[in-house]
């Protein structure tokens, strides 16, 4: 791979469309103000397009790739990699998870081609992910922990309030922990036990639970790095 930097036209740079990273408007405003006092930005990563000429793909750097267009600058220092599908994939996976937050449905879209090429023990070792955390992700098997049941009968409200915006993406969140996997896969599907009957409400219940254990695994991950 080469490590010569380049300055590339925004105009030339194509967003992956599997990137998976996300980042709050507050964080890329924090970037875009870094750009502008320091004038300098780390390079971007980038292969050639696979199917348009004269164009490269981004592999790391999204967010810098907008910041920079942001300032109305024309051009990104970047490094030129020749990678194919599935090295990029792993790439996509790794570098793009330390500058903001993984959108879930893409994340888990990006593992799942990933494991047709690698098995997971594998992955394991290329990711920042633990097998554990990868199984959980893939559906693979259920998640090892349960939650432990009151005694008592009744259950526990919790009420929040959440905009429109909110609610599609904990309703997205719900179904995909729910239902981890897609339908061509769902022989190795866990099923939700809620332990508290089998309607929607404890379906849900449960469904949030297990994304409160995932979100709490990769926190403390990241908190380890």
């Amino acid at each position: 791979m080469s490590t010569k930097i380049r300055r590339i036209p925004l105009e030339q740079l194509v967003p992956h469309p599997n990137n998976p990273n996300w980042m709050s408007r507050a964080n890329f405003a924090r970037l875009v103000r870094n750009i502008e006092r320091t004038d300098r930005h780390e390079p971007l990563v980038v292969r050639p397009h696979p199917s348009k000429d004269g164009h490269f793909q981004i592999i790391n750097g999204h967010h810098r790739r907008d910041a920079l267009k942001e300032l109305g600058r024309k051009t990104a220092d970047a490094v030129v990699w020749n990678v194919d599908d599935e090295q990029t994939s792993v790439l996509l996976a790794t570098l793009n998870r330390l500058g903001g937050r993984d959108v879930l449905d893409k994340k888990l879209g990006l593992l799942r081609r990933l494991r047709r090429h690698i098995p997971i023990p594998d992955l394991a070792k290329l990711l920042p992910q633990t097998r554990g955390q990868l199984e959980r992700l893939l559906g693979r098997k259920p998640l090892p922990r349960t939650t432990p049941h009151s005694p008592n009968p009744f259950s526990v409200p919790m009420v929040f309030f959440v905009s429109e915006t909110q609610q599609s993406a904990i309703e997205q969140a719900l179904l995909l922990a729910a239902d981890p996997v897609s339908p061509s896969e769902s022989s190795a599907a866990p099923t939700v036990n809620s332990g508290n009957g089998n309607t929607r409400a404890a379906r849900r219940a449960e469904a949030l639970t297990c994304l409160a254990h995932l979100f709490i695994d990769l926190t403390r991950q990241e908190s380890d790095e």
